[in-house]
């Protein structure tokens, strides 16, 4: 018989139960019982509870999990890892790959410990839908495997089709250090980590460069910009009145890796993005994207006594 973590099982030769908290090996299982006790138990030992514990999804037949759209507007779109805690199984987390997004999500998990690779799960997840993908013991954190999400993006409205992303993570205590929230659309607490922001950032200066120009013959090279940028909404689009928040800040950030880039082809020592504080979404963001440049040596506040901490320093290698 096929246990998980988190299984609510009985003792075969005993009056006693517990739920599934430690694979110890193929053979043998940890199974904490109602005093918070783990024993060491053979599965041959072990027979399944039906109707206790958690119902996970087994990898070779993945069923994605219909989310509410309307309950998604707390949270930005992208795509998520959700780690749910377990409130029967103990030190049990289970990992649930969410889409806030409009798009279809064609996903496949593989783990690689050690150059050992397995394939945990596989599947298409709706918009604004959910997976259960993977389930561990948070004890075991530092024998977690590197977890390897790729990712297909798949609509059917009349846009660009976004490059396939492959996200690579190696989950840390630093990832479970914040205190757990109310997971959107989970019963449990637990942590929200952000995948489709962990995409390195690779920059060949070289073919940055060549992008500037149009052609051979028109010899156009790229504008140095200012040495201050302002990204202020105003200072870029005089039709900003009639723009949706979202489209504002895609305006803003695409005006800021421009400069970003142009500053790179340049060999600027430094720049400083006006960002202003507001509710500081857009300095979040842009510090994202400064802190994953390769390029860059440093950054900081700006010159306090003149943006307050209104603006951002980008120093350069």
């Amino acid at each position: 018989m096929k246990f998980k973590l988190g299984d609510f099982v009985r003792f075969v030769d005993e009056k006693r139960e517990g739920y599934v908290t430690r694979i110890i090996d193929t053979q043998t299982l940890g199974v904490t019982d109602e005093d918070g006790f783990e024993i060491p138990v053979a599965m041959s030992n072990l027979t399944s509870v039906h109707g206790h514990g958690v119902v996970a999804v087994e990898p070779d037949a993945p069923k994605p999990i219909q989310v509410n759209v309307p309950g998604v507007n707390k949270i930005e779109n992208g795509i998520y890892v959700a780690v749910a805690t377990d409130d029967k199984a103990g030190n049990v987390v289970h990992f649930h790959l969410q889409n806030y997004s409009p798009n279809i999500l064609l996903v496949g998990l593989i783990t690689d410990r050690k150059g050992k690779y397995a394939g945990v799960f596989h599947g298409a997840i709706e918009s604004y839908g959910s997976a259960l993908v993977y389930s561990a013991s948070l004890a075991e954190l530092d024998l977690w495997p590197e977890f390897n999400f790729q990712m297909v993006v798949f609509s059917k409205a009349d846009v660009k089709p976004i490059d396939p992303l492959v996200v690579r993570k190696k989950f840390r205590a630093k990832d479970f250090s914040t205190e757990q929230k109310e997971l959107p659309q989970l019963k449990n607490k637990g942590w929200l980590i952000r995948l489709d922001d962990l995409v390195p950032v690779t920059i060949d200066p070289q073919k940055l460069k060549e992008s500037f120009f149009k052609s051979s013959e028109e010899k156009r090279t790229v504008e140095a910009p200012q040495k201050e940028i302002d990204l202020h909404i105003e200072k870029l689009r005089d039709d900003h009145h009639f723009l949706e928040a979202d489209e504002m800040l895609q305006i803003q950030i695409s005006h800021f890796q421009t400069a970003m880039d142009a500053a790179v082809v340049h060999h600027f020592d430094k720049i400083v993005f006006i960002h202003g504080t507001g509710n500081g979404t857009l300095r979040d963001k842009i510090h994202k994207l400064i802190s994953r440049n390769p390029h860059v040596k440093t950054y900081m506040d700006a010159r306090k006594e003149k943006f307050g901490y209104g603006a951002t320093e980008v120093v350069f290698k």
